[in-house]
């Protein structure tokens, strides 16, 4: 299953000797402290974690230093709607396999409006004599769909493979029947030499097999397995006991 020598990502570095100070975000996050390297799996990499780990700070830093767009979108979209990204991607170094990606996509859930209706403009300029961006997304205008609808189309139409694809909390718009079907999408994009790196909170979602999971913690970033993470510890202690849990949760 591992595709080595397809291999777009291999490891993430800080430059720690410059960065200013520890003490500032976003370098007081608990998982960029003790950042120095992370190797990357030449499949898919989960990054996992409570809430202000810095999961979306470290994604955003390492798809902007490829040179994608800090709100999403594939590699020639260029707009801003609020200028809000960290300034942490200036101080990350990538370093890259021997091949080169054909394709590449960052699809974030908090701004995928924002790139639907950038997809909008384009198509909508009267002096662009390039076909409708919308047809590579599925041909139906994305601001005409659920979100959730929208956020599926791109995954299986705009996503062409042997390419680098960065996924920001993807499940926020995903039923979990949809989830299950992404883990298919996800393996046939694998097959055909693509690359992932994805910040999820689904255990559905991060039980794809070929793949390492990077846990952000207080302590640092740790290696992990499925089973042990508390995602999947909580989710299995609630559907084996509960009412039990609820009970505590309710009363207590």
């Amino acid at each position: 299953m591992e595709q080595i020598d397809h291999q777009f990502i291999r490891r993430i570095q800080l430059k720690r000797t410059n960065v200013p100070s520890f003490n500032e975000y976003p370098f007081n996050l608990p998982s960029i402290v003790s950042l120095n390297e992370l190797s990357l799996h030449p499949n898919v990499t989960f990054i996992i974690g409570e809430n202000g780990m810095g999961k979306s700070t470290l994604l955003e830093a390492i798809a902007v230093s490829l040179g994608f767009n800090p709100e999403g979108g594939s590699f020639n979209f260029n707009f801003e709607t609020f200028k809000s990204h960290s300034i942490l991607e200036q101080y990350i170094r990538v370093i890259k396999g021997a091949a080169k990606p054909a394709d590449g996509f960052f699809l974030r859930a908090e701004s995928f409006y924002n790139v639907a209706s950038n997809i909008e403009e384009m198509d909508n300029d009267p002096d662009s004599l390039s076909p409708k961006v919308i047809d590579s997304f599925g041909g139906v205008s994305l601001h005409e769909q659920s979100h959730g609808e929208a956020f599926f189309a791109t995954f299986i139409n705009r996503f062409r493979g042997d390419g680098i694809y960065i996924l920001d909390e993807p499940e926020a718009a995903l039923s979990p029947l949809r989830q299950l079907s992404m883990i298919t999408r996800i393996h046939d994009l694998v097959k055909q030499n693509s690359q992932f790196i994805i910040a999820t909170h689904s255990p559905i979602i991060m039980s794809y097999p070929a793949s390492t999971i990077l846990e952000l913690t207080e302590d640092g970033i740790r290696e992990s397995t499925l089973e042990d993470t508390n995602h999947f510890k909580i989710m299995k202690q609630f559907f084996e006991d509960k009412d039990r849990l609820l009970h505590h949760l309710l009363n207590d």
